[in-house]
């Protein structure tokens, strides 16, 4: 007998197939007498598909760009420019509806985002000028083989509450990046500082990179290095995570504004539908079961960078 946690996790899932299989059925061939898919059906599709997204992103703690990218990259028939704009459009809009109660909450440290999201936003603005630069199947490939190499990431790291950091660096010191966590169940106070920071600005500038030439938020690359390079709470990660993500994305946004790779058509339902989603998923944390929803999510992943891939090489069209 299925529990009921269970039951809600197996119709999830069984819903979600079915929406990703709503591409395939849409795309048929009328010549061949199947059903063709109007114009106004793909946002249609596109909003239902992220309003699925959004509700499996939260229980599974991961991003809504980097979900979205490879699954609408590599089952809708849109061109991965508009797809990658489009995605860091979503990933901004969750960053930027979560930054203020963070920044409030004092989960979020200005100290510790700036000078690494100076960097990352630098980079990021580099990054989407080499995805315009590249022809498409070269972004394509590259797109599954980091989507796979997430897959892994996810699946291998590890989280520390409160890393061990028995000194902090002459730079991060010079740049102040410390802090006191208050936990708010038990009002204890958590002084905390970070080292390794040069290593850190460099991990950073390659995420910008990632961020910008692939349209995903990089939430998935900022809180470990946040938490396990440089030794911040994991809560203090999280929260900081999602600033540099709101200044990461809005620096890349305007290259793809700009080059005109922004489709409202795409944008909007895809914002729209994930940002709902996400407003249930927050809610469904409570009961469905995150350790489930987080191993469909890397089955999503792994699947969808596959398709990527092999879209890319030509092999899977």
């Amino acid at each position: 007998m299925h529990t009921p946690s269970r039951s809600r996790f197996l119709r999830l899932a069984l819903l979600l197939g079915f929406t990703l299989a709503l591409p395939d059925a849409f795309a048929a061939d009328p010549a061949a007498g199947d059903f063709a898919m109007p114009w106004w059906g793909w946002p249609i599709a596109l909003f239902a598909v992220c309003f699925l997204l959004g509700i499996i992103a939260v229980p599974a703690g991961v991003g809504g760009g980097v979900l979205f990218v490879p699954i609408v990259g590599g089952f809708f028939p849109f061109h991965l420019d508009f797809v990658r704009g489009a995605g860091l459009l979503v990933a901004l809009a969750s960053a930027l509806s979560a930054g203020p109660s963070l920044l409030s909450g004092g989960l979020a440290s200005l100290r510790l985002a700036l000078p690494l999201a100076l960097v990352a936003s630098a980079s990021s603005i580099l990054g989407a000028m080499i995805g315009f630069a590249l022809p498409t199947h070269v972004v394509q490939t590259a797109l599954g083989a980091t989507i796979l190499a997430i897959v892994v990431l996810m699946a291998s790291a590890k989280k520390s509450e409160y890393p061990s950091v028995p000194a902090p660096d002459a730079l991060s010191a010079a740049l102040g990046m410390n802090g006191i966590l208050v936990e708010a169940g038990t009002g204890r106070q958590v002084p905390w500082h970070v080292h390794r920071t040069p290593q850190g600005l460099a991990v950073f500038f390659v995420i910008g990179i990632l961020a910008g030439l692939f349209g995903l938020g990089a939430g998935w690359a900022n809180l470990p290095a946040l938490n396990l390079l440089m030794g911040a709470p994991l809560k203090v990660s999280a929260g900081t995570s999602s600033f540099i993500l709101s200044l990461v994305d809005s620096s890349a946004a305007w290259v793809y504004l700009n080059k005109g790779a922004v489709l409202p058509m795409i944008a909007v339902p895809s914002v729209i539908g994930m940002m709902l989603g996400a407003k249930i998923g927050a809610r469904l944390l409570r009961v469905l079961p995150a350790a489930a929803i987080r191993k469909l999510v890397l089955g999503l992943l792994a699947f969808a960078g596959l398709r990527a891939l092999l879209k890319g090489l030509g092999v899977w069209n």
